[in-house]
């Protein structure tokens, strides 16, 4: 191929990537694809000499589009170059002392402080221009609002969310589909959030990992003193450690060691000049400081065959491509498929039936596909639904092609609203898979919620059903019988509303004592005005009951349910007004949902990670090397057990 017209195609596609990711916070290709493009229009740049305007080679970061203020920084917010191999990162040392970190996959911000107090926050923007967000930086989990330190104060950090609250936010999430791609594409979203209070109930963490200025502060000349330093001052600062040449492949090989148990997301690791002299005295490149180089993993990939692409509809209509493969051995576990996010990957990858594919693990933990070393491209693109059988349509959203079913009435739309009805946290019906769910609405046995409670009418075609015999249609209907008490907040959770998770729906049946009559009556500003709601989340919820076909299904499904009657007793002083962290195996109570309701039901609260704000962590294995142990002791948090907190609930 004309090497100038490979260059225009991949500075076109490594632009769209870039703003996909830093821009708009998703995806559309892996970052194993991103930077083995990048890696070949730098070396095409170099080989003709030509770069075209806006390549990645050359810019930093994304443009800034928000409707947040914008500021220049100070100084350039540059990239890091980067390696893949160990030994080069021991070389570039050449004699001296390092730092070595870990580099965090998140978001990177600028704090400044001026007599002791959090005076700005800005994002990296596109390295030279950035967001202010300093109103959300403020509800940070472990941001010190004040220092002890007087003068002007600016470092730099990475704001973070760790896998645990990922998983926590999506799993209150009820609409698959709403749900965030990974930690890092959350956490963009919610540091650059118009409403802080969407970030404050996001858990975001920020860690410090570099001292850009501190006025008349000596720190004779070394990074590791600036690190102490900011530690000193009640930062949290990334994991880091000094290495030479004879220390730093055993320190290297540590973080690979401990990748798989780190609380929040990193894409490989940094190394830093401990000399400040030193490693200011090699100056810059367009784009690349050189005191400071990135060490990317060096991925375990293997080579599979491409057995199918499942399409996989959702109750939002859309179609999610998957790739099935011949099962390979990656970083320890056996994998056969991986997300391919959406049609213009797989149309992007070439994707065909047989193809010879290699695939690794992002980060060590998600399985991708790395490469198609055939390319066949003759991977069909679904054209009718999998679910209900209608056709399929392909639609493009900034460059994104995804693909939808255009049936409203769609199965697969209402066997996932389904099963989230069914689901533990909601109704806890006993007995009804997807599949199961599938058969019955196949059958026309239910078509709203209340059809579930009638199912006792249609015993003949449910013993009918394959998996089915007396037996288990006695236990699914003694199943169903137990769901006819529930509490207001599972039922609003269970109706699947946008963006409302069991917690939020807590939170709000708290706030109106929870009398359904009130909450079905009140105002989006009543509902934002609760603390931890805000204004996406009450609009969700006046939205869902203002639709007249919803109110007229839960006046069906109330017809056959009863709503407990839920009384919050704060007499309790251990438990009300205290935060508390579940972790770990339990051993009296069922799972972590059945204690978190005790203790929310005593007026306490239960956060999903250790922060200065947590009164109490529950482990049972106080002595673990858990992260959340170590914070704990870190913070003075006091670690208890079980059977601590059973008495204490007066259980």
């Amino acid at each position: 191929m004309d090497k100038i017209k490979r260059i225009k195609e991949l500075t076109a596609l490594l632009q769209k990537a870039s703003k996909a990711y830093y821009q708009d916070a998703e995806e559309i290709m892996s970052n194993f694809e991103y930077d083995r493009l990048y890696d070949e229009l730098q070396r095409l740049e170099q080989e003709t000499g030509t770069v075209l305007v806006g390549s990645v080679t050359h810019t930093v970061g994304y443009e800034v589009l928000s409707e947040l203020p914008k500021e220049e920084h100070a100084s350039p917010m540059l990239s890091l170059d980067k390696t893949k191999s160990r030994e080069e990162l021991q070389s570039w040392l050449n004699g001296h002392a390092g730092i070595l970190s870990w580099k965090l996959d998140g978001l990177t911000i600028v704090l400044t402080y001026r007599n002791g107090e959090l005076f700005k926050a800005v994002t990296r923007g596109n390295g030279e221009v950035g967001e202010v967000i300093t109103n959300n930086a403020k509800v940070f989990a472990n941001v010190p609002l004040t220092i002890p330190y007087r003068g002007e104060l600016i470092l730099r950090g990475e704001a973070v969310i760790t896998y645990e609250d990922f998983d926590w936010i999506n799993a209150s999430i009820p609409d698959a589909e709403s749900r965030y791609k990974n930690p890092r594409n959350l956490c963009s979203g919610s540091v650059r959030q118009l409403n802080n209070e969407i970030t404050a109930q996001r858990n975001v963490h920020f860690y410090a990992f570099a001292l850009v200025s501190a006025q008349d502060h000596d720190f004779h000349n070394s990074r590791m003193e600036q690190f102490d330093f900011l530690t000193s001052l009640g930062f949290d600062v990334v994991e880091h450690y000094l290495v030479d040449e004879n220390t730093i492949l055993d320190r290297i090989q540590y973080f690979a060691d401990t990748i798989t148990d780190q609380p929040v997301p990193s894409d490989g690791l940094v190394l830093i000049y401990d000399d400040i002299a030193y490693g200011l005295s090699l100056g810059r490149t367009a784009k690349f400081p050189r005191d400071a180089i990135a060490f990317k993993w060096a991925d375990e990939i293997m080579e599979t065959e491409l057995l199918e692409i499942e399409w996989s509809p959702s109750r939002t209509g859309l179609i999610n491509p998957v790739a099935i493969f011949r099962p390979v051995e990656l970083e320890g576990t056996t994998v056969s498929r991986a997300s391919v996010h959406n049609v213009s990957i797989v149309r992007s990858l070439q994707l065909g039936i047989g193809d010879k594919i290699t695939v690794y693990k992002a980060n060590m933990i998600i399985p991708q596909i790395a490469d198609n070393l055939t390319k066949s491209g003759n991977a069909p693109i679904a054209e009718f639904c999998p679910a209900c059988g209608e056709k399929t349509t392909i639609e493009c959203e900034n460059g994104v092609e995804t693909l939808h079913c255009t049936n409203p009435d769609c199965s697969a739309k209402k066997i996932k609203s389904f099963t989230l009805f069914v689901s533990r946290d909601a109704f806890n019906i006993d007995g009804i898979s997807e599949s199961t769910l599938e058969k019955l609405i196949a059958h026309g046995l239910i078509r709203d919620y209340a059809d579930l409670f009638h199912l006792g009418d249609h015993k003949d075609t449910i013993c009918s059903l394959e998996g089915f015999g007396d037996r288990s249609y006695e236990n699914l209907i003694e199943s169903i019988d137990r769901a006819r008490t529930v509490s207001l907040p599972k039922l609003i959770f269970a109706l699947g509303i946008p963006n409302i998770g069991l917690s939020n729906a807590k939170m709000i049946c708290r706030a109106f004592d929870f009398d359904l009559n009130r909450l079905l009556g009140a105002q989006k500003d009543e509902l934002a005005a609760i603390d931890g709601v805000g204004d996406v989340i009450a609009e969700s919820f006046v939205s869902y009951f203002a639709k007249e076909q919803n109110r007229q299904e839960l006046d069906r499904l109330l017809g056959e349910v009863e709503l407990e009657k839920v009384e919050i007793d704060s007499s309790n002083a251990a438990i009300s007004g205290k935060t508390f962290v579940i972790t770990g195996s339990l051993m009296h109570f069922e799972n972590r949902s059945e204690l978190k309701e005790c203790i929310e039901n005593l007026g306490g609260k239960v956060a999903g990670s250790v922060s200065k704000n947590t009164d109490y962590l529950i482990n049972n294995d106080a002595g673990s090397s858990s992260s959340k142990n170590k914070k704990a002791a870190e913070l003075n948090v006091p670690i208890i057990t079980e059977e601590e907190v059973m008495r204490m609930l007066g259980i």
